[in-house]
């Protein structure tokens, strides 16, 4: 029997906080024993549809693997009993669940009435199963009409109600049905963030909202098939490759029935103009499904040699034929949520699911009014490949929810308390009733060492691990995965909830596509290297990638004194010589993403050479190898060492040792990095006449070393209009780290997750 591998999970519960779970093991079982001499939570899970399935048979799963705890009842109804939708019952029959009760509560007819009639047949049929059932608690998913039925029968009847994915927005009636179950649900589990804000500021009590994410993760993001193309071929044929089809799945809109018709019909037409291989999922069974079915039969759907059109897909194999299309188009939640672990491309059609978080995966198109619309759509989204987004969960939903239902108190009073104003902000309660901290995994690859560290979102560096960056391509890949797993199982430990990859690199970076394009002599064999594409696969988070002078600048802006300003430039000063720009509070890259070069910018026309093949650039002058170089003219020449001084015989001359000889009275050394100091403050000076910041940070080792001699500079040969910009010294400790989470922390937030 599988079981979604999430027992293995509970793993990640230990460490730091073991001794809080012991407590609450204790708490438990003092519950258990109010309940009644040690009597285990009779549970019932009651399912409709093949869809509310798939979130709910995890968590039937992670019951049935408890029998110390739970007693399971099942009960099937809705459109699951129905030959035209797939007998689905069938899948739950196959997943060894013993079904208690079959209800056949599905008015034929498919239109607003039918719908009104069903709800009013499981209403009349339901409570003699409760009576005999006699469960402790009902678990309801989701906006459905038979959920609203469910949750209505047992909110009468007394029966305590655990409903799932409330306080989320959709864009239909299906938007009232789940807030109208939310007021008759006592504990609720929800999936993100803001879908927890929400159910707060619908007066629920905050101690029974549990944001766990959603329960389907759990099966996603452990989901790699490596025999994937035998599902693909056994649903599309034999000819078909991975990611050159489409998986389209789209619903009626039952508050405008007639548009949605017409907008199936307009995607088909433009699914036939693509001329893609095309697996078509039977509407569900909402009002205006019989139409949508009559258009895909007019139009040949069912014989068209391009397409598949099928009542049901088990959901283990759906999981592989999304992960692996081209692209999924229609307007399904599954779109919005569930695809987006997998980075696929979504086109998301009408108004059915407006409300929705989404990841950048998603592609909307609201007035899907034309076949042109449509198909220009799918020639943008086709063959695209995403970072995977954790809007929705983290893969630990179950054993969290587990953890909740365990500390459900039957002694407590059924009736629910409203928390009216004013409402909580910001607060978020695990089960384990402690808050988990909001964190980035960052990744620093330097000339010398990689290091990787998990920075919370107030810019703490939590735990940080390094290691020597190896030489070559592969070996440098796979310590970069390694190091990045072993930190976010780590960061499970430490109570942090990872919510992205951001890496910084030396040379010039694609951001957009997570490619480092040229990197710089100091990092061999890493020139047309994706970084985000098996960081994703790997991680199933998302990832960003940029240059380390750009990371510099995002880590001023988020924590250090760029916090606030609209223009001001940060430049690095150390092995070579870096910087970023920030202009209007954006990070500029420029048309090839080669904006900010400012070690190249060229300050004397006969100056030594430089490492990009120039003369006189600031880095030639004064970063870490120009004065690695200088030392060791002067050593050469024993001009380096002074009373007070030496270098052991095993140690290569470096910066530090002129920086040091010029503070005992070495007048050569002082002439060479005043020298320095005069190039990077002419460069500052060009900088303050192009951008004309309110800023400059000099960030790195050097960097205090050079700000009396840049101000100097700025005096004497600045115009007067920038002379009062401030220059200042980086008081960040690791910015090249700060500024790999901040791509993340930035990011990941304004979805508020």
């Amino acid at each position: 029997m599988e079981t979604y591998g999430y027992l293995h999970r509970e793993s990640c519960f230990q460490g730091p906080h073991e001794l809080y779970f012991k407590n609450l093991s204790k708490r438990n079982k003092h519950i258990m024993e109010k309940n009644g001499n040690n009597r285990k939570l009779r549970v019932c899970v009651a399912t409709c549809n093949r869809a509310d399935y798939s979130k709910l048979a995890p968590i039937m799963f992670g019951i049935k693997t408890e029998p110390d705890f739970f007693e399971l009842d099942v009960v099937v109804l809705g459109s699951h009993l129905i030959d035209d939708y797939g007998n689905t019952y069938r899948m739950i029959e196959q997943d060894d669940f013993d079904i208690n009760t079959r209800l056949h509560t599905i008015v034929r007819g498919e239109d607003e009435a039918a719908m009104v009639e069903s709800v009013g047949l499981a209403l009349v049929k339901l409570p003699d199963v409760l009576n005999r059932l006699k469960p402790d608690i009902m678990i309801v998913h989701g906006d459905r009409f038979d959920a609203l039925a469910l949750a209505t029968s047992a909110a009468l009847m007394n029966i305590r109600i655990l409903h799932i994915e409330g306080g989320e927005v959709s864009g239909t009636i299906d938007d009232s049905i789940r807030h109208a179950i939310t007021k008759l649900a006592h504990y609720h589990v929800c999936c993100t963030r803001s879908a927890e804000q929400h159910l707060i500021s619908m007066c629920e009590d905050h101690d029974r909202i549990l944001l766990a994410g959603c329960p389907s993760y759990d099966k996603l993001l452990s989901a790699k098939n490596k025999d994937y193309m035998s599902i693909i071929r056994m649903w599309l044929g034999d000819d078909v490759k991975s990611k050159d089809y489409i998986v389209a799945l789209q619903h009626p809109v039952t508050t405008d029935i007639k548009h949605s018709i017409k907008m199936f019909e307009l995607t088909l037409d433009a699914l036939i103009s693509f001329n893609k291989r095309t697996l078509v999922l039977f509407p569900n069974i909402d009002a205006g499904s019989k139409e949508m079915v009559r258009v895909m039969r007019k139009k040949g759907i069912e014989h068209h040699p391009n397409f598949r059109a099928v009542k049901h897909v088990p959901f283990d194999q759906f999981i592989q034929l999304v992960a692996h299309a081209g692209c999924m188009i229609g307007n399904s939640s599954c779109g919005v949520r569930e695809v987006g672990a997998f980075g696929t491309p979504v086109i998301n059609l009408g108004t059915r699911q407006i409300g929705r978080e989404t990841g950048e995966n998603v592609l909307h198109v609201r007035d899907a009014d034309t076949q042109d619309k449509i198909l220009q759509a799918l020639h943008l989204q086709f063959g695209k490949q995403y970072p995977c987004s954790k809007i929705y969960g983290d893969g630990n939903a179950v054993p969290r929810i587990l953890k909740f239902l365990k500390s459900i108190d039957l002694q407590e009073p059924l009736q629910k308390k409203f928390c009216f104003p004013p409402v909580k902000e910001n607060i978020s309660q695990d089960i384990d009733h402690i808050l988990e901290t909001l964190s980035a995994l960052a990744v620093d690859l330097g000339g010398t060492n990689l290091r990787v560290a998990i920075v919370s979102m107030k810019g703490e560096i939590v735990k940080k691990y390094t290691q020597f960056n190896p030489k070559t391509y592969e070996e440098r890949i796979n310590l970069i995965l390694q190091m990045c797993v072993e930190a976010a199982a780590e960061a499970v430990k430490l109570n942090c909830r990872i919510l992205g990859v951001g890496i910084s690199t030396g040379g010039r970076v694609n951001p957009r596509e997570g490619i480092v394009l040229h990197s710089t002599k100091l990092i061999q064999e890493w020139n047309s290297v994706d970084l985000r594409t098996p960081l994703s696969d790997t991680l199933h988070l998302p990832v960003w990638v940029d240059n380390d002078g750009n990371c510099a600048a995002l880590a001023e802006r988020k924590f250090g004194q760029g916090k606030g300003l609209e223009n001001f430039v940060t430049l690095i000063t150390g092995t070579g010589i870096g910087g970023g720009i920030i202009h209007q509070h954006e990070l500029i890259h420029g048309s090839s993403f080669c904006a900010a070069e400012l070690g190249h910018l060229v300050v004397s026309l006969d100056g030594p050479d430089c490492s990009c093949g120039s003369h006189g650039c600031i880095e030639a002058y004064a970063s870490g190898m120009a004065l690695q170089r200088e030392a060791k003219k002067l050593h050469d020449e024993d001009l380096l060492l002074v009373e007070g001084m030496s270098v052991p015989k095993d140690e290569a001359v470096g910066a530090l040792h002129l920086i040091q000889a010029a503070k005992l009275g070495n007048a050569k050394a002082q002439s060479i990095l005043r020298t320095a100091g005069t190039a990077l403050g002419l460069g500052v000076v060009n900088i303050l006449h192009t951008m004309n910041p309110s800023l400059v940070i000099l960030s790195g080792v050097l960097a205090s070393h050079y700000i009396h001699i840049v101000k100097d500079v700025i005096r004497q040969q600045a115009l007067s209009s920038v002379q009062d910009v401030d220059v200042v010294v980086s008081d960040l400790v690791d910015p090249a780290l700060l500024g790999a989470a901040s791509m993340v922390l930035d990011y990941t937030t304004r979805r508020i997750y």
